[in-house]
């Protein structure tokens, strides 16, 4: 988002944020703008056309969210202008010579921003607790501490590419920080840019203004070069990536640096407004930006901000400074910061209550207006009053004062709602601590008797944790010498003398298995390595899910470390079901593979896969309770009729769970008062850990661990 209306830097006296442009001279009348002059006081003039383009930019923001779920390419005007006001004010200052004064520009600068953003954190907190379902309060927790600190897009970025991340049917209320905190983190480093240069020009006896040119050039060419190959590589983290936007930054830069020398007859500059501005509104129809931005792409909204910021220099007759300049835009544009901030919240909890994934007229309407009320509720109600406080711009210190008091009002209750669900959920796993059994509730495990009415586990809050995994990396000689392999690899080393080594290999299907393997590998006193890759099997033919990236290689490499580890089993997958129907079927290449695999003198032990749905069970639990016809399936539906990987049991071992996921022909979603998936498609640790004993007792019956 851009600079809010009211966040100035303190050095500018008019009315707006965005009053930090440069002044014509009277000549523009003669058909030419010569360089925009600073006013006698050292002030820069107020741009009303900006601020109307600002309004603009964020009624295509909120328009395009709303109705056309798309993103309009509004949200880079913004991170343009907002470098284009903070250069032209930095500028100024170096021109007269005058104290950067970064500390003070940087307590302003939060203390404007931080009051209407903590408001708004608040108010997402305390709709999440009322309205949203408890399986998304660890996200809105996670997010609300990453924007509270503009680290948001960071979060976002390494949550996209997460392959266990949960996947969410509706965003985050808090996904639109993400733009605030890379605005926020330009903040804190353009003024040390300035600095070093206002020092450098001194010390050399150079321009200033040169010397910011070149750094503004040379960091908008390598941006863009790195933004354009991580954008065509990993698009989906290029698009949160602060450095793959920083260009956009400094686009904004070095207009405000080139405008004082810009000339160019009245038809020209109109033709520019009008083409610029035609751009910026069409840019989210014509291209697709969430897709396909901030490479190359996202040069097209940002030229056109310049052509419009060039356009209105001086007022040209027929061009669209006018419109800009209106009265309607000029409305919207006092509340643009607080609008973006309520818009996107509205619209998700919306979505989340009426349980829509999109929006009607009507109901978009009712959005729109609502949104436009709170925002003129936060914008004059708390974002005005603290920019006009009396004395704090005289006494930046104070500035601190509100900054610390902002992030304690955000930071104080999230903190308390955490550890009071903490609290919660460990005393009710003590007081029924006995009451979980798991698969051992089912009458071919132990037939352990179930008591009804007890809290589910695991808890909504703690289901994020419910992937197994092994926290110490692969060292030593478990160490692989393949980089591609040693990111994926992790290890559990037994405290004595080890009775074997094992290896669990493959996706995330073999990853969960891993919840079973563990207990009887302390028992037995192996040492485990697993080797996991998320949505890539270790069978050679079997494609990998789109997005798991160097699958081939990996295979290659993991083949080769397990063959010079030469381990005594080897756990892995046998199957893969479809979500939501039986084309249950044997992994690609499996039998060249477990060929492989044996050839080493390993025993290998391959798990039936689970059923898949067509959606989150666990959520279908915490909202229609477990007992729900909603969140079953019938076994005939979900698998094959036949383990299809039954024939392999000559050269591997294959172990069939299906009767203690889908009993009775049914695939419940509880088990014993333990949820069994974490999702549509994994099973929760805490249920594969129950599947322990009876993996053990296949174990033995295979010969591959002793009878116990």
């Amino acid at each position: 988002m851009e600079q809010p209306a009211g966040c100035r830097n303190g050095l500018v006296n008019s009315r707006a944020t965005f009053v930090e442009a440069l002044r014509p001279s009277t000549s523009a009348q003669q058909g030419a703008s010569p360089p925009a002059l600073l006013s006698a006081d050292g002030s820069v003039a107020y741009r009303a056309d900006i601020d109307g383009l600002r309004a603009l930019a964020i009624v295509l923001v909120v328009v395009y969210h709303v109705w056309l779920g798309r993103v309009s390419g509004g949200v880079d005007v913004f991170l343009m202008i907002s470098a284009f006001f903070l250069t032209a004010s930095f500028a100024r200052r170096m021109k007269h010579g005058a104290r950067m004064r970064v500390g003070t520009y940087w307590l302003r600068k939060f203390r404007r921003l931080l009051p209407a953003a903590v408001v708004t954190l608040l108010g997402v907190l305390g709709t999440a607790y009322l309205l949203y379902p408890p399986t998304m309060w660890t996200t809105i927790w996670r997010q609300a501490w990453a924007s509270l600190f503009y680290a948001q897009n960071w979060e976002l970025a390494f949550s996209e590419v997460d392959y266990y991340a949960r996947a969410e049917v509706v965003p985050s209320a808090l996904q639109h920080f993400w733009s605030l905190s890379v605005q926020g983190q330009v903040f804190v480093l353009w003024p040390l840019i300035f600095l070093v240069v206002a020092f450098v020009a001194r010390r050399r006896r150079v321009r200033a203004e040169l010397l910011l040119a070149i750094v503004f050039g040379v960091i908008f060419a390598i941006s863009l070069a790195f933004s354009i190959h991580e954008t065509t590589t990993n698009q989906v983290f290029a698009y949160f990536d602060t450095r793959t936007r920083l260009w956009e930054f400094a686009a904004g830069s070095l207009v405000a640096l080139a405008l004082p020398f810009f000339r160019a007859p009245a038809a020209l500059r109109a033709g520019l407004g009008w083409a610029g501005l035609i751009g910026i509104v069409a840019c989210g129809i014509v291209i697709d930006v969430q897709g396909g931005f901030p490479g190359y792409l996202a040069l097209w909204p940002v030229l056109c901000t310049a052509a419009v910021i060039f356009g209105g220099v001086a007022p040209a007759r027929g061009g669209p400074t006018a419109l800009l300049s209106s009265r309607p835009l000029r409305f919207l544009g006092r509340d643009a910061y607080a609008l973006y901030l309520v818009h996107w919240p509205v619209l998700i909890t919306w979505l989340i209550v009426t349980e829509q994934t999109s929006v009607g007229v009507l109901d978009g309407l009712v959005i729109i207006v609502v949104s436009l009320v709170l925002a003129r509720l936060v914008a004059a109600g708390v974002e005005n009053p603290m920019r006009r406080l009396p004395g704090l711009d005289a006494r930046p210190l104070l500035s601190g004062v509100v900054i610390a008091a902002c992030i304690a009002t955000v930071a104080v209750p999230l903190a308390v709602w955490q550890i009071a669900e903490r609290v919660r959920v460990e005393a009710a796993a003590a007081e029924f601590a006995n009451d979980y059994p798991g698969a051992a509730a089912l009458p071919f495990g132990e037939g352990i008797p179930v008591r009804e009415d007890v809290p589910l586990l695991p808890d909504p809050t703690s289901i994020d944790d419910e992937w197994v995994a092994l926290e110490a990396e692969c060292a030593g000689s478990f160490r692989p010498t393949s980089p591609v392999v040693a990111r994926t690899c992790a290890q559990l080393t037994s405290a004595g003398e080890a009775s074997g080594t094992v290896v669990v290999v493959g996706d995330s299907h073999a990853q969960q298995w891993m919840g079973a393997v563990l207990p009887i590998a302390r028992e037995q006193g192996w040492n485990v390595v697993a080797l996991l890759k998320g949505g890539c099997s270790f069978a050679v033919d079997e494609p990998p899910v789109p997005g798991s990236r160097d699958c081939e290689r990996w295979r290659t490499a993991a083949d080769r470390y397990i063959q010079r580890l030469q381990p005594d089993v080897v756990f892995g997958m046998a199957t893969k079901t479809e979500p939501g129907g039986p084309g249950e079927r044997v992994l690609g290449g499996l039998e060249e593979t477990v060929e492989k695999l044996t050839s080493t003198g390993a025993e290998v032990v391959l798990f039936r896969d689970n059923p898949r749905f067509t959606e989150d069970i666990f959520e279908c639990v915490v909202e229609n309770g477990a007992d729900s016809v909603l969140c079953r399936a019938d076994r005939t539906d979900a698998l094959a009729r036949w383990n299809p990987a039954r024939g392999l049991a000559g050269d591997a071992h294959v172990v069939d769970f299906s009767d203690h996921l889908c009993p009775d022909g049914v695939c419940f979603p509880v088990i014993g008062n333990i949820a069994v998936y974490r999702d549509d498609n994994h099973l929760t640790h805490m249920y594969s850990a129950t599947l322990a004993p009876l993996l053990a007792r296949e174990l033995a019956a295979a010969g591959v661990i002793g009878a116990g």
